[in-house]
């Protein structure tokens, strides 16, 4: 008998070695390399004649084959109009999140045009249709197949051809191919590959959903993210009713687009004035608070960004920032003082972006630096008026992407003023708003004054 032959994989990356050691040789992971039986080669000639045959780019007809909506606006904003004909999507999320609730919705409305699949890996089909019957979709063209092996569900794709078909989840389907166990590198990797490939050879749209880790990356190899064309985060508060959707890759249309749904009793529904979310309600004007406009994607939203300044009763004073990132705070605070005399090094500061939102541009700059001057002063900005702008370390304000769209957006919903950069200052006045544009950061804090 033969002896078995074993590998080392690498759970992190899927680098295999042969050898076991305590730090992966490929992504430098610690404990990360797991022991698998090595897979038989099925090298051999290719069955389809036309495999290996080389084109000319220029010959090759590149038809624009019409988007397939998913009948939800926020849904397909993201997608980047809808679902592309044989293209994968991998929309990942914490568990609970409401992954499955959104695609169910989903392929409940598409029905009515298209054939779509639902397989199951998770839940069995009871489960899906109590599922349905609670959330009160039409799911009568809805075709349902709960099963995890992967030559079964293959075997269904190639006798009935299906529009879209959802794999719930790629974690849980395997392959008789290998031996090991499902949701294993390999696993993932060798399935997820073979749905690409039929997915691109007969045009059905693959919408694949993902584990994520709890440092929240999607479970299972980096490469997993490389074979698919858009890759999505569905992300939320366990305490807030609100769900955001975010594309972080997109080979069809914008990244860093944003969907905003609810939580209700009957699934998710569409929000279709986001900033509602990211504005407090005050009966008056507040200190420590600025309005600034972002830009995800394409969509421009207002954020209300709060600060609270107070004496510090320790020797070292706390920073603490949620929604925006840590190191720019203290950046900002020494730009504060250097270029604005206004010290903060004996003051306890807090910043917090409403509504649960991460703001990772530097647009935001100028306002967290406002609405830290407002609470240290004890002073109010105007009610109606919006800032934006990037902070460099020699005290400038530098400009924004889209700044006309951000200060259109700000005016539609009612605000009167806006402090931007200069170079973001429009050529044609804005109806209804009043632009004050600067250059430095003392300019900038004068609006307080």
């Amino acid at each position: 008998m033969a002896k078995i032959k074993t590998l080392y994989t690498c759970s992190a990356c899927g680098g295999q070695t042969l050898k076991w050691q305590g730090q992966c040789p490929h992504c430098r992971e610690w404990n990360t390399l797991i022991e698998t039986i090595a897979e038989k080669s099925r090298l051999g000639a290719a069955s389809d004649p036309a495999a290996g045959q080389v084109l000319n780019l220029s010959e090759v007809e590149a038809q624009d084959a019409p988007r397939a909506t998913t009948g939800l606006a926020e849904f397909d904003r993201v997608l980047g109009g809808g679902l592309v004909p044989g293209g994968v999507v991998l929309l990942g999320g914490d568990p609970g999140i409401g992954k499955s609730t959104l695609l169910l919705q989903a392929l409940s409305r598409m029905s009515a045009c298209q054939q779509v699949l639902y397989v199951s890996g998770e839940e069995s089909a009871q489960q899906v249709a109590l599922r349905a019957r609670r959330l009160t979709l039409d799911v009568a063209m809805v075709n349902l197949l709960a099963e995890i092996q992967l030559e079964v569900v293959h075997r269904v794709l190639a006798e009935r051809h299906f529009d879209v078909v959802v794999i719930d989840s790629i974690q849980t389907i395997y392959t008789e191919a290998l031996q090991s166990a499902p949701g294993s590198v390999a696993q993932v990797r060798e399935c997820a590959a073979r749905l690409t490939r039929f997915a691109k050879a007969s045009g059905t749209s693959v919408i694949l959903v993902g584990h994520v880790t709890k440092e929240g990356a999607l479970a299972g190899p980096r490469v997993l993210e490389h074979m698919v064309d858009t890759v999505l985060y569905f992300e939320g508060d366990t305490h807030s009713t609100f769900r955001l959707i975010r594309a972080f890759k997109n080979r069809f249309g914008a990244v860093n687009e944003l969907g905003v749904f609810a939580m209700t009793e009957k699934g998710l529904r569409e929000v279709s004035n986001p900033s509602a979310l990211f504005l407090s309600h005050h009966g008056g004007q507040v200190a420590g608070s600025c309005v600034m406009v972002t830009q995800e994607g394409s969509r421009p939203l207002l954020v209300e960004i709060q600060a609270l300044v107070d004496e510090a009763h320790a020797p070292n004073p706390r920073r603490l920032s949620v929604g925006l990132e840590q190191n720019r705070l203290a950046m900002l605070l020494a730009v504060l003082h250097r270029h604005a005399g206004i010290p903060c090094f004996d003051q306890d500061i807090f910043i917090n972006a409403v509504g649960g939102v991460k703001i990772t541009e530097p647009g935001a700059d100028l306002a967290v630096l406002l609405a830290i001057v407002s609470s240290l002063k004890n002073r109010a900005l105007p009610e109606k008026m919006v800032v934006f702008g990037e902070i460099g370390l020699a005290g400038e304000v530098r400009p924004v992407q889209r700044g006309q769209e951000r200060m259109k957006e700000a005016a539609k919903l009612g605000f009167t003023q806006a402090v931007v950069p200069k170079a973001n200052q429009p050529k044609q006045a804005i109806e209804g708003l009043e632009v004050i544009a600067v250059e430095r950061v003392d300019e900038a804090v004068n609006c307080l004054r």
